[in-house]
């Protein structure tokens, strides 16, 4: 099998299906399953504990393919809580959504913080987790001349996880492509969302993301190990999104 056909598992990140999660979380896990996702992607844990979690993926033939936690959870004797209720997960990917203003404030605060991510990530290795970032829109706003998406990620150690975000980078003006292409081996994970100028509510397969490019990228050079799902803005029931993204996923290969 060459590089070009590397089969991907694809996740859901399950902030997708918040609501539903709030009010049957086995519910839900149970119907992505159905969905045929193979994984799914915390971001809140819904009051339940690991083991808990752990026995509803293991249930549902799940796997947990990351989680989105704020930065000071990695930070201090708050780092070693993190890893313990991960390893129970079985989860490898600590992904930080964003960051509080002070992390982000000028490209000097984002070098400095590319040096906070490179010692969370020294500390991740000695465990066998690694740890990330996602950026959304602000990533990608010019900032004296420069991307601040770029400024970290050329400070930052190679085995910190660039969770890139197709839709929320789109959204910027982005090319999503090129930023593949730039960091090879880094896009461990990559967020699946769609983007389109005319349809906001737009599934993944029906926008104007250049999709069979970025699988190709993905699947080459970009190292990546998970697709994972991502829908925030909806024409239909939530779940019903995510089992439309999924579907049309399988329609193109993935």
């Amino acid at each position: 099998m060459g590089n070009a056909e590397k089969k991907i598992p694809i996740g859901l990140q399950l902030f997708s299906v918040r609501e539903d999660c709030k009010k049957d979380l086995p519910g839900v896990l149970k119907q992505a399953a159905e969905m045929t996702y193979d994984g799914v992607e915390f971001a809140g844990y819904y009051d339940r504990g690991a083991e808990e979690l752990r026995k509803m993926l293991d249930d549902n033939g799940l796997v947990c393919c990351g989680t989105h936690i704020r930065i000071d959870t990695l930070l201090g004797d708050a780092f070693h809580e993190t890893v313990a209720f991960n390893k129970t997960l079985g989860n490898r990917f600590l992904i930080v959504p964003g960051l509080p203003e002070e992390y982000r404030s000028s490209l000097d605060a984002w070098k400095n913080t590319a040096g906070v991510f490179n010692e969370l990530a020294e500390k991740a290795a000695a465990v066998d987790m690694r740890v990330g970032y996602h950026n959304h829109s602000h990533e990608f706003t010019l900032t004296d001349g420069q991307y601040p998406w770029d400024v970290f990620f050329s400070h930052a150690r190679e085995d910190v996880v660039m969770q890139l975000d197709t839709g929320n980078a789109r959204h910027a003006g982005a090319e999503v492509a090129p930023l593949i292409e730039r960091y090879p081996g880094r896009a461990t994970t990559v967020h699946l969302k769609e983007w389109s100028d005319t349809d906001e509510a737009a599934v993944v397969g029906e926008g104007k993301v250049p999709w069979q490019s970025i699988f190709h990228l993905c699947e080459t050079v970009g190292g990546t190990e998970w697709y994972i799902v991502e829908q925030e803005v909806y024409a239909a029931e939530p779940m019903v999104t995510v089992r439309q993204c999924i579907e049309n996923l399988r329609a193109m290969g993935k």
